[in-house]
């Protein structure tokens, strides 16, 4: 285009080389869109659509954010789902020709953004990649705001999708030699956003030789990942977007750590939407009321997202479990060291991310007092500890390196309440360097000089109404009104004429003009490189500062772990690798916190793969078997993840993975009903449970009619019974009453109900699971407190009875009566069941028994059995 502008061409420029992303493009004090970027970002942000060159015939549609707010719109655009370029100007304006230079700083997406706006402080923000080879696939993550960086391997024989919804990332790299067909699978189960890239980034060797110049290494042995090309490839892929987009060191990040799953309970999505860790099963998906919030007692950033990690991650192994609860115990022993470990800890700000801002180039100086306020903290956490007797605990202790020092440097330069933008000036203390305490005497003493100034020329020219004056154009003036101009100095020099007035300057004001100008310059030079030379300081102990920030994270968890336990009770379980699993006096660690302090009642659990493997709970709907079987998966996993357990006693023979198989849903999208969601549900369970699992049943096979329903649960209990690869212990709630019988053919299955209570038609709910199976569902009861109309709870009790007295035809079909009968009011009765009478009983209304022979009464009771034949056969 040849009437396009040199800055407009500037950006066409790099548009071109990001067209993917919206361009922030940075022109003063603005970041300004064009074109459909400025259309995108008007209706996504609610700003106004302007245009450059108007007059023209086609204008540049526009639109412009100031900059200083840019990380609110930036945070607007991630969440629709876009990605954006950010330019920043490269020189200053006046400084050289053509227009200013810009360049991209940085390509920020969901998964590489490091603003505080667009993170949650409590959880990670994972970027992941994963490369297949075959059967095997290759998954590698990193969270750059953190500098934690894993890759591993996932066999064939686990679904490499499970794994990534476990991991819940917000942005998946992909080869382009395989993104149509793994961005359909990963998008039908993950709302994410998928970005492809060209396929060498992920070649084996490029990515081997990329990991090892990164990390300054010969070999991958140190990592653990040497091994698996496949794992190697997708860290490659990391590593090379990390690179391309942020365009600056990585440093932070400091070494790759083996993704091991088979170290950790496997739960997939459906588990954990259903045991409700994280999230609710809500619509908002809010975290309030899930397990995360009401054991959540973590004072630092770094602590809560470790402990949502061990939540969702919990051991299997005794050891590491046993090694947890050693130091919860310590905790919990002595209360005094949780008030003295919380009371450093919240001084503690996010290290970890701030670190990570530094090794960027992103932190601004109140980042750098954050980090020298936590990093004053860090000898003091180290005694507070160092006591501690557990293995844990000592090994956090030793970890931590004594960073007052770094403290120390960034404290003295830096003033107590600095600027968020260090380019603003007057970051660094008086008397930190004497060079710029004179420069700031200068320019601090521009008014004073001003004035002086004023009042010498005022005297010398005998005007009084002589000004000095400054704008960004002229600069320093002397303004002298019309009608004082015959009395203006000859070595006064014109340099602009007003209506009623003119202004000139001196040799003098213009020599201190270039001083003064020349002392704020270079006292914005002088402040940006001392603050880059601070800020490289603090990132040349980055290994040091994460192995405080990770010492204090685990620390954390143990101490709100200890907290919540004497808070509310919970006892230490004992684990071991065994078959039984035996609860005693347990209480669901949510819903307790729901109701009044003591009014949850507590029941006891025994599950033993070689004696109970198998309970069947029945009992009617509301009584509370749902919450009996969440609350055993829960007090399993708490166990497992280190915690303490809301019991008076818990024995625990570790699990390998917790199923669920809870509730109604469908997936209409995909193809799905909701009996058919059932059924591949039910199906991954007995595909992939061994004895070590614990299954969660809460209802199957009810989508479907009644007697195919009851056989597939039937045989479901009978294969997990039977089958010693998948003999699971297994917690079996059901309305299917005819699955007790199931405890006199199988010698492992027992069963246990729910109790109630009637009393003049009315339910109490006991809440306690007993020995014994029930044969009421009380669903009509259930349905009268929900509120149905009371004609149709009345109505629905008359076809139960009938129901029950098995008032069918020979076809399974209810008996329907002809006529309605009134009710005793004369209303009309509702009733659909009722028999019209049949001929012969008004025969036998007639009949005298009383003086009835007993030949008569044979005669007769033959010709009212020919009458019943006869009018049924028709």
């Amino acid at each position: 285009m040849a009437d396009v502008t040199p800055v407009m061409q500037q950006y066409l420029d790099i548009k071109k080389q990001h067209g993917d992303a919206i361009l922030f493009f940075r022109m003063g004090d603005f970041y300004e869109m064009f074109y459909e970027d400025a259309r995108i970002a008007s209706e996504e942000l609610g700003l106004t659509l302007t245009s450059r060159d108007k007059s023209k015939k086609d204008p540049v549609p526009m639109a412009g954010i100031p900059y200083h707010a840019a990380n609110g719109y930036l945070t607007k655009l991630l969440r629709a789902g876009y990605k954006v370029a950010v330019c920043e100007q490269t020189t200053l304006p006046g400084k050289g020709k053509g227009p200013v230079q810009r360049e991209v700083m940085q390509v920020v997406t969901p998964g590489t953004v490091m603003g505080e706006e667009s993170l949650d402080a409590r959880s990670n923000n994972f970027l992941v990649t994963v490369s297949l080879d075959g059967g095997a696939a290759g998954i590698a993550m990193a969270d750059i705001s953190t500098g934690e960086f894993l890759a591993g391997e996932i066999p064939a024989s686990r679904n490499w999708l499970d794994e990534l919804e476990r991991i819940n990332p917000s942005e998946v790299i992909l080869s382009d030699k395989e993104a149509p067909e793994l961005e359909r699978e990963i998008k039908s189960r993950l709302d994410v956003m998928v970005t492809t890239r060209d396929g060498w980034m992920f070649d084996f060797q490029y990515a081997a030789d990329r990991i090892r110049d990164h990390f300054g290494v010969t070999s991958l042995k140190g990592f653990g990942i040497e091994d698996s090309p496949v794992a190697v490839s997708a860290a490659g892929g990391v590593l090379a977007y990390l690179t391309e987009t942020q365009k600056a060191s990585l440093d932070h990040i400091t070494a790759i750590r083996r993704y091991r799953p088979g170290a950790t309970m496997f739960l997939d999505a459906r588990t954990r939407r259903n045991l409700e860790l994280t999230a609710t099963l809500s619509e908002d998906g809010t975290s309030k009321g899930t397990l995360f919030a009401v054991i959540d007692r973590t004072v630092t950033p770094m602590g809560a997202r470790l402990l949502k990690t061990w939540i969702s991650n919990p051991l299997i192994e005794p050891e590491g479990i046993i090694a947890r609860h050693d130091g919860v115990q310590e905790f919990f022993d002595y209360p005094e060291r949780i008030r003295e470990a919380a009371a450093v800890l919240k001084g503690v700000h996010d290290v970890e991310r701030l670190i990570g801002r530094v090794c960027l180039d992103r932190a601004n100086p109140r980042d750098l007092l954050s980090l020298a306020e936590s990093l004053e903290r860090s000898w003091e956490l180290r005694e507070t500890v160092s006591q501690f007797r557990s293995s844990l605990v000592r090994s956090c202790a030793e970890e931590i390196e004594d960073l007052r020092d770094i403290s120390a440097i960034i404290s003295d330069a830096l003033v107590d309440n600095p600027p968020a933008v260090f380019t603003d000036g007057g970051i660094f203390r008086d008397g930190y360097l004497p060079e710029l305490d004179e420069l700031r005497d200068i320019s601090r003493s521009g008014r004073r000089w001003i004035a002086d100034y004023q009042a010498r020329e005022r005297q010398r020219t005998g005007i009084a109404t002589l000004k000095v004056g400054y704008n960004n154009v002229f600069g320093y003036y002397i303004e002298v009104s019309n009608s004082n101009r015959e009395r203006v100095p000859e070595d006064y020099i014109r340099k602009q004429t007003l209506v009623n007035a003119e202004r000139f300057i001196t040799p003098a004001l213009k020599e201190y003009e270039e001083k003064v100008l020349g002392a704020a310059e270079r006292i914005n030079e002088l402040e940006r490189n001392l603050f880059t030379e601070l800020r490289r300081e603090a990132a040349s102990r980055v290994r040091e500062i994460q192995a405080f920030s990770h010492a204090a994270a685990a620390i954390d968890v143990l101490h709100s772990y200890a907290t919540i336990a004497r808070e509310r009770g919970y006892t230490r379980p004992e684990i071991y690798d065994g078959p039984v699993i035996e609860i005693r006096d347990g209480r669901h660690p949510v819903v307790e916190t729901l109701i009044p302090a003591g009014k949850f009642v507590a029941n006891d659990t025994v599950l033993d793969g070689e004696r109970e493997q198998i309970l069947i709970i029945t009992g009617p709907n509301m009584a509370g078997k749902s919450t009996y079987l969440r609350q055993v998966g829960l007090i399993v996993l708490l166990a497992q993840t280190g915690s303490f357990v809301p019991a008076s006693s818990a024995h625990i023979g570790a699990v390998d993975r917790i199923f669920t198989r809870v509730g109604a849903s469908d997936n209409l999208a995909g193809g799905e009903s909701t009996f058919l969601v059932e059924m591949n549900e039910t199906a991954n369970i007995l595909n992939n449970c061994t004895p070590r699992s614990l299954i969660l049943f809460d209802e199957v096979g009810r989508g479907t009619s009644t007697f195919d329903g009851l056989s597939i649960a039937w045989a479901i209990v009978e294969y997990l019974h039977q089958v010693q690869h998948a003999a699971a212990r297994t917690l079996f709630a059901t309305h299917y009453h005819e699955l007790t019988e199931l405890e006199t053919l199988l010698p492992k299955v027992k069963n246990y109900n729910v109790a109630v209570r009637e009393w003049n038609d009315e339910i109490v709910f006991l809440r306690k699971i007993m020995e014994g199976g029930s044969d009421q569902s009380l669903g009509i009861q259930v349905a009268r407190l929900a509120g149905l109309p009371k004609k149709v709870i009345t109505r629905a009790r008359e076809i139960l009875t009938n129901l029950e007295a098995n008032e069918f035809t020979v076809n399974h079909e209810p008996k329907i009566a002809s006529e309605r009968p009134k009710a005793p009011d004369g209303t009309l009765q509702l009733s659909l069941f009722e028999l019209p009478e049949h001929p012969v009983v008004e025969e036998l209304r007639q009949i005298d028994v009383e003086n009835l022979t007993p030949i008569k009464a044979l005669l007769m009771l033959e010709q009212l059995k020919r009458k019943v034949v006869k009018k049924d056969s028709r």
